[in-house]
């Protein structure tokens, strides 16, 4: 496997990622802990945090179990779960490997969102298996949020947990994605000038993310979608789609185009990469209509900014953190699973997804609206309190909210 060095350079200041990293890794021997919200100085305080004490909350709980939400952290607490199988852009590297990633997240939810969350790593492979696992602990939990599941294994996952918990799940590489693309895609509109149902939008990535974004995009109106993967353009009746492929080449590509990515993004509004990179040339760029380039593949995006610049991109957005427009995750996660378990949402719908879309999108100004500035910095501490306000009165509306 091959190693992309990420080489950071600020003034005079340069600085190796993957060197820094490992070494902050190693000196910090982890990222996040546990922290006790009460000391224990006293006999009494011990009493009081355990036992003899601890025994009447436990018997409340038993009297009432949704007294659990009050007298525990279960109400603030979220599972942070992989199977390693898709971290990152390493692939398949196990459980083990995955957990420093599943250790970031959580840090991030609790720096962003102050909502405590703890990686857990399955070593298994078997979807029945990590359903039954999830399933099992869920109720030490206010949410999970599924991690780096390859596809399409992570659809099925998913949508048994779904119907098994009562809890919030969300696999974060599909609907966190999506729904920051949507933010994204609003505010890139409104810089063009392009109108709401007319877009032809171009999804390169029929994976996980993909399908999620394309899913998202149609239920919010955008316009025609067309997902496009390794063989070319995905066509209602195509040869080779796996069920999630199949499910969406019948509401996908009205138009019935076939072909390669370069025949797809001819006259097209908006270029999403959920892909590899260097697969986009100017060329393809020019060919569309004031093109919307979101090229999201890390480290190396589907096309440079500066080359689609020169393929006359109107905005452009990436992966990447030292770019305009950085299309982050952790614009959305924190606030979205700070807003559900606030209100104890049973789940995290449609409806929700679009509420945090619209709330990420309006958090910019209009008079601050500009190409290189369609989306918070992802360091803004205001966005999760945004996005959370807007998730619970969703989940209000809805009528799943239990608090």
């Amino acid at each position: 496997m091959s190693t992309v060095t990420r080489i950071y350079r600020k003034g005079n200041h340069t600085m190796n990622v993957n060197e820094e990293s490992l070494k902050l890794h190693y000196e910090m021997q982890g990222k996040i802990e546990v922290v006790s919200r009460k000391p224990i100085l006293t006999r009494d305080d011990l009493s009081l945090m355990y036992t003899p004490g601890v025994a009447e909350p436990c018997r409340e709980i038993v009297k009432n179990p949704d007294a659990v939400f009050q007298l525990t952290r279960r109400s603030h607490l979220v599972a942070v779960i992989t199977d390693g199988t898709a971290v990152l852009g390493l692939g398949d590297i196990g459980p083990e490997a995955g957990m420093p990633v599943m250790e970031g997240k959580c840090a991030l939810f609790k720096e962003f969102g102050d909502v405590d969350a703890i990686p857990i790593c399955i070593d298994s492979k078997d979807p029945d298996e990590i359903v039954n696992t999830i399933v099992n602990i869920s109720k030490s939990f206010g949410g999970i949020n599924l991690e780096d599941i390859s596809a399409p294994r992570c659809f099925e996952i998913e949508k048994q947990l779904k119907e098994k918990c009562d809890i919030p799940v969300f696999h974060d590489d599909q609907h966190g994605t999506a729904i920051v693309v949507a933010a994204a895609m609003r505010n890139a509109m409104k810089v063009t000038g392009k109108k709401m149902g007319e877009m032809k939008i171009v999804i390169n990535g029929a994976g996980s993310a993909g399908i999620a974004i394309a899913k998202l995009l149609l239920n919010m109106g955008f316009g025609d979608i067309i997902l496009c993967d390794l063989v070319g353009i995905i066509c209602e009746g195509g040869e080779g789609l796996n069920p999630a492929q199949e499910e969406m080449s019948h509401v996908t590509n009205k138009n019935k185009l076939t072909g390669t990515l370069a025949d797809a993004l001819k006259g097209a509004d908006a270029f999403v990469g959920v892909s590899k990179g260097n697969l986009v040339t100017p060329e393809m760029v020019a060919s569309m209509n004031d093109g919307i380039i979101f090229a999201m593949a890390n480290p190396t995006p589907e096309i440079m900014p500066e080359d689609a610049k020169k393929g006359g991109a109107k905005v452009i957005g990436t992966g990447r953190s030292d770019y305009p427009n950085q299309i982050n995750n952790v614009l959305i996660f924190p606030g979205i699973f700070k807003g559900a378990l606030a209100v104890r949402a049973k789940d995290i719908t449609e409806h929700m997804k679009e509420a945090a879309a619209v709330a990420i999108a309006d958090y910019i100004p209009e008079n601050e609206l500009n190409a290189e500035n369609i989306l918070p910095s992802a360091l803004d501490r205001g966005v999760a309190d945004c996005v959370a306000q807007a998730v619970a009165k969703a989940a209000r509306e809805e009528g799943i909210a239990r608090a």
